[in-house]
């Protein structure tokens, strides 16, 4: 206790340096964790995004662009799925549930998402909970949209607002589908998924506002207004991807094989839990060097810690020896140069741990916004704890080196008068 209280002593006398050293530490504990907390944060926020959806269906590609234009709303598909072929899908026998997908378009920024009212009833995320409403109801009418939590808050809609869709991806799009408005009829709770940022409405609507036009535009001299389209057959003529529900997991296998081997359309049928961690493989690569830069953060702020020890040795000579000369053993003198880098590795831990949880508290609602990735503010992991843990032994065997410089020195050296 004795030591602790002289280190603390010790310390207190360069405050400057140790609070420099301190705040060192603290930015590279904070990397560390943050980096750790970006990696599990990431593949958690995936992972829950579906859940209870045994195959994913959609033109022949890569099953990881498929898993991301599909479910998490990145990318585009290469070509869609005829509507026979998903009418042939939904036919069969082991199939409970089909919910098909048409994507293309957006509003200010956001996805539109064309679906059937099922969607809402099947869809399931995180541990297959199912979608609930902070407002409103399904999508019924031609022209209703129910919106993600995150798109009513972001462009601060409510209940019957008007909103127009237009053609394409981006901020802007292309062109707008002012012609035929929708109305905004629900707003789905938070989910932390991509569900979030997406704008729904059903199939018919989404063929409804391209019914004038061809090849991605509009066809010149033809206007179908909003009454004049509820009127024709909007029955779609491809969608982009099928989410499928079996009665049983033992046709999953079954069943993917035969739509991916179908001679009649070029499909690709997918599980997303494989496809996923096909993605987290691919992407190994780059956890590691984030990983590694991290680490050398850290040593680099531990190394600046024991440069600071070594370099006061030479100005706490005469301490050392008036310590030695009042009974002070060289183990005590040890004991001190490792108290006082413990202490400060300790006290850098801890404070960056806390910058990293008010970054968290201050950044979570942009990072979820900008990039779709929730990070949840939640007690820290075994992982992180073993994280601190380490950095904390490593500041302590840092030490180790300074105070057995500093056991060497002889009390003669200490005293000499040095001009």
């Amino acid at each position: 206790m004795a030591i602790l209280t002289l280190a603390l002593k010790s310390l207190w006398n360069r405050r400057l340096t140790a609070v420099l050293t301190v705040l060192a530490i603290a930015v590279s504990v904070m990397l560390l964790l943050g980096v750790e907390k970006v990696r599990t944060g990431a593949k958690s926020s995936f992972a829950n995004t579906i859940a209870g959806t045994d195959l994913i269906v959609g033109a022949r590609s890569g099953a990881t662009q498929l898993l991301l234009y599909s479910v998490f709303r990145i990318g585009n598909a290469t070509n869609n799925i005829s509507w026979a072929s998903y009418r042939r899908i939904t036919r069969h026998p082991d199939v409970a549930w089909a919910l098909p997908l048409s994507l293309g378009d957006s509003h200010r920024g956001y996805r539109v998402l064309g679906t059937t009212a099922a969607y809402f009833d099947h869809y399931r995320y995180g541990r297959r909970q199912n979608l609930a409403f902070e407002a409103g109801k399904p999508f019924e009418d031609l022209y209703d949209a129910v919106l993600g939590a995150e798109v009513a808050k972001a462009l601060d809609y409510a209940m019957d607002d008007p909103l127009v869709i237009t053609h394409g991806l981006g901020a802007e799009g292309f062109q707008k589908h002012d012609d035929k408005p929708f109305r905004v009829v629900g707003i789905l709770e938070p989910t932390g998924t991509p569900l979030d940022r997406t704008i729904h409405i059903s199939l018919e609507g989404m063929e409804a506002i391209h019914v004038d036009w061809q090849g991605g535009t509009r066809v010149p001299g033809l206007t179908v207004s909003a009454e004049e389209a509820r009127q024709m057959n909007l029955t779609p003529k491809s969608v982009t991807a099928i989410l499928i529900g079996l009665k049983s997991r033992f046709a999953t296998f079954g069943l993917q094989r035969q739509i991916n081997e179908d001679r009649r359309e070029p499909l690709l049928a997918i599980l997303p839990g494989v496809a996923l961690q096909e993605m987290w493989d691919l992407m190994g690569t780059a956890e590691a060097a984030l990983s590694a830069i991290s680490i050398f953060v850290v040593a680099s702020g531990l190394l600046g810690m024991l440069i600071m020890l070594l370099a006061g040795l030479g100005e706490r000579r005469r301490e050392m020896a008036i310590l030695r000369s009042v009974g002070a053993r060289p183990l005590h003198i040890f004991g001190l140069l490792v108290a006082e880098a413990a202490l400060l590795t300790l006290v850098g831990a801890i404070l960056g741990l806390a910058l990293l949880y008010a970054g968290l508290t201050i950044a979570q609602p942009w990072i979820v916004a900008e990039y779709g990735l929730f990070l949840p503010i939640e007690a820290p992991s075994n992982r992180d704890l073993s994280l601190l843990g380490a950095v904390i032994g490593a500041g302590f065997l840092a030490g180790a080196l300074p105070a057995w410089k500093a056991c060497r020195q002889s009390l003669a050296d200490g005293m000499i008068v040095r001009m």
